[in-house]
Order: structure tokens, then C-alpha cells, then sequence
């Protein structure tokens, strides 16, 4: 499933889109988000185009995907995926919604530990469209950055 927001895509296409490849309902999203379901039934029939930050945060999380993608579907301006999904392979827990600042376009490290953030499978090179599942789709090779045997195995 390709989560970004397509070129032309209102709030309103998007989320419905996002929400039906979810198999959720109205009601079980805007509780997952939330918000009142009066005010997604009036996102989606698009008579909401801006969103507050604590909505747009909720329907993130709910609709697993980053709040970039919402606001640039907001905003009405073009996003790639592999410009926005990153993290940290160290810091990472999979399952977990990823921290804010690792989708900012300028950062390229770890604020927590310096690792470099990952934005394609460390395998087959693939961009990273989303992290709903804890191994490329590709490939199959996990995410989240696994300690080697040989490292846990040498001394201090």
C-alpha cells in the first residue's frame, strides 16, 4: 500500500483513501484519532481543509502515517516517501510511531544516539514507504538494526 500523498490528493481523498485501505470505519478512525466524528464526517466530505495540530497528530497516528504527509496534502504540495519516512535502526521500536524530529528534511542523524536515520531497506536499497511492518517488503530483511553475534561477543 503506498501511504504518500499522490500529486492533486485533497484531505479529504486522503484520508478516505488511507482510512478504506485500512478497513476502518468512520467511527473506529475518529476514535483511534481522537476527534469527534462529526469533524471527520466534515474532513472527508471536504468542508475541513485546515487541520489543528492535536487533529493532525491524532489522524497520523490513527491512519499510520507521518503528520508530513498530512500537512503537505494540507498545504497541497507534492511529497515523495523517501524524503519523509526515516529513523533511527537503533532507537527505532517497531510498532511505535517515529519521533518528529527524525522526519524533518534537514535531519540526517539520530538525535538520541548519532546513527545515521534510514530512509530505504539497508538490504536491497528499496525506499522505505511504510513502517506498518517490521521487514521489507522487498527483500524481507528487517528494518530495525539487529546486534551482530560477533559484537556481543568480543570483550571490553
Amino acid at each position: 500500500m503506498d501511504n504518500t500523498p499522490q500529486p492533486q490528493e485533497t484531505l479529504s481523498q486522503y484520508v478516505k483513501r488511507i482510512r478504506t485501505s485500512l478497513s476502518l470505519s468512520q467511527n473506529d478512525l475518529a476514535t483511534k484519532a481522537g476527534i469527534h466524528l462529526q469533524s471527520l464526517g466534515k474532513i472527508e466530505r471536504g468542508m475541513t481543509t485546515k487541520l489543528n495540530s492535536k487533529s493532525q497528530r491524532g489522524l497520523a497516528r490513527a491512519l499510520q502515517v507521518p503528520s508530513e504527509y498530512l500537512d503537505a496534502v494540507i498545504r497541497g504540495v507534492p511529497m515523495s516517501a523517501t524524503d519523509v519516512l526515516k529513523f533511527c535502526p537503533d532507537c527505532w521500536t517497531p510498532g511505535t510511531t517515529l519521533e518528529e524530529i527524525w522526519l524533518l528534511p534537514r535531519s540526517q542523524f539520530c538525535f538520541l544516539c548519532g546513527t545515521a536515520l534510514r530512509n530505504s531497506c539497508a538490504k536491497c536499497n528499496e525506499p522505505i514507504t511504510s513502517l506498518k511492518f517490521r521487514f521489507c517488503p522487498y527483500c524481507g530483511f528487517p528494518y530495525k538494526a539487529s546486534i551482530s553475534s560477533e559484537s556481543q561477543s568480543q570483550p571490553l
